[in-house]
């Protein structure tokens, strides 16, 4: 939560800068105020305790009341949460509708790929196409949506990209380099990028965890996945590139252990949820 304060804290800093000067100018500092977040759209709310967290740090006094809770499917008139603070209130906010609305999005999109995908038992995941320094508020939506998230960071597992491959002179290196990662890092996953049928059937013996068809049309995923179901029955099979609410089902219908979709995080609609504030005193 450390992490997560700081993350708020700059967020917070970034927006307020100097100073709030419009409320401190036409707001009363001994004035108290009732803020209620609403949802104006149907969705699934994420980043309530985050929410919290902006009115927390400029107000500590502050009194919050959760009336949904992370996860929860909202509809619109829904209220969210309910804040009794200091003129702060105000200067909190954009950044604590920027977050919600924004993680709310991201959850709400990542539920609609976890509903198509359930009846194949396939499992959605993220990818690291996230902003900057969100990563972790972001990957959090995406399990409150229902979604698994993949590597947080490059120390997590090994995933060996066609740039790495372009980096290697030879086959033969890239076997030892294998070997030389499940050496020093035993625990770690490793999964390999393939683009074609032919890099598939090249890579297919190595000693990997995980193979992600990357790009692959659904006929060409249909040949892959055969392949290595029939020569590698410890692999999991990603599917990955381009999956859109469209096609998926093109893909689920072939059966890979999980799809993951770059767009969860980096092309969401934002929830419209609203802030509406009153004096109290």
């Amino acid at each position: 939560m450390d992490k997560i304060k700081r993350i708020i804290k700059n967020a917070l800093k970034e927006d307020i800068g100097t100073k709030d000067i419009t409320t401190e100018i036409f707001t009363d500092k001994k004035k108290r105020f009732l803020g209620v977040m609403i949802s104006k759209s149907r969705g699934i709310v994420c980043g309530i305790d985050f929410v919290k967290t902006c009115f927390k740090l400029l107000n500590p006094k502050a009194i919050i009341k959760k009336i949904k809770n992370d996860g929860e499917i909202i509809i619109e008139g829904d209220k969210i949460i309910e804040i009794i603070s200091d003129r702060t209130i105000l200067s909190a906010e954009r950044t604590a509708l920027n977050i919600i609305q924004r993680l709310s999005g991201i959850a709400t999109k990542t539920k609609k790929f976890v509903d198509i995908a359930k009846p194949y038992g396939v499992e959605i995941y993220d990818t690291r196409k996230t902003t900057p320094n969100f990563r972790m508020l972001e990957k959090y939506a995406v399990s409150c949506g229902g979604g698994k998230n993949h590597r947080f960071d490059l120390f997590d597992a090994f995933m060996i990209k066609d740039n790495h491959i372009s980096c290697l002179k030879s086959f033969y290196e890239l076997e030892n380099k294998i070997k030389k990662a499940r050496k020093l890092y035993p625990n770690k996953e490793i999964e390999i990028e393939v683009q074609s049928i032919e890099q598939l059937k090249k890579f297919i013996n190595l000693d990997i965890d995980v193979i992600m068809l990357d790009n692959f049309s659904p006929k060409d995923a249909e040949k892959a996945i055969k392949i290595i179901k029939e020569k590698r029955k410890d692999i999991l099979i990603e599917i990955s590139g381009g999956i859109n609410e469209e096609n998926i089902k093109n893909f689920l219908i072939l059966k890979p252990d999980r799809i993951s979709i770059g767009s969860l995080t980096h092309s969401y609609n934002s929830l419209d949820i609203s802030l509406e504030i009153k004096s109290i005193t």
